[in-house]
């Protein structure tokens, strides 16, 4: 397992009600299985409601003082929606990645004129080596729970961050109803798998 000890930083952006806020809780109770680990987590989702940007700051190593991220420090940059991985593309460190899902989410505001989405968000995005896409929302639905995109991302995640993948699971298992559980897990192998074949 790779060593910890210097401060790393994940940053999750995206919508409200994609999954952020869930995403952030289990990559911090994932941390917090962790021996030795300091996880502080910050996150921001006033407008989540209403389908505007959120984002959560994680951050963790042997001695976290704050759980702020500043522009260019990002290891990871794990971002659900096109136009938030854009605006928020400046805080990925020199050697970090963005994992990118290929969803737009066009905010109420930008349909009436009164706000701009940029139409060339992914475009841009692709231009740079360090952005791997994946089609969450397609695996979902070939999964056959479209609400299971998150997870996709989260398999992804995980497959960036050197922890055991039972602890993933057994974390997930814990956040999402027993219902649903059978097609996260698979949603979950299926980022997985997606980011190591990248």
């Amino acid at each position: 397992m790779a060593n910890y000890k210097e401060t790393q930083n994940v940053l999750i952006v995206g919508c409200g009600g994609q999954g952020v806020i869930l995403a952030s809780n289990i990559l911090s109770d994932v941390l917090s299985c962790i021996d030795g680990m300091d996880v502080k987590k910050a996150e921001t989702h006033g407008m989540s409601q209403r389908g505007g940007s959120v984002h959560a700051q994680v951050r963790f190593g042997e001695k976290v003082y704050a759980p702020f991220i500043s522009p260019g420090e990002a290891q990871v940059i794990l971002a659900f929606e096109e136009a938030e991985g854009l605006r928020w593309n400046h805080y990925l460190a020199k050697d970090g990645v963005m994992i990118l899902n290929q969803d737009r989410i066009i905010p109420p505001l930008a349909f009436v004129g009164m706000a701009d989405y940029p139409d060339d968000a992914l475009v841009e995005l692709k231009k740079r080596d360090d952005v791997k896409c994946i089609d969450a929302n397609k695996m979902a639905k070939e999964i056959g729970n479209v609400k299971v995109a998150s997870v996709v991302l989260l398999g992804a995640l995980a497959a960036m961050l050197d922890f055991p993948e039972n602890v993933w699971k057994e974390n997930l298992q814990k956040r999402v109803p027993a219902k649903a559980l059978e097609a996260n897990m698979k949603a979950f192998d299926a980022g997985f798998a997606a980011m190591k074949a990248l």
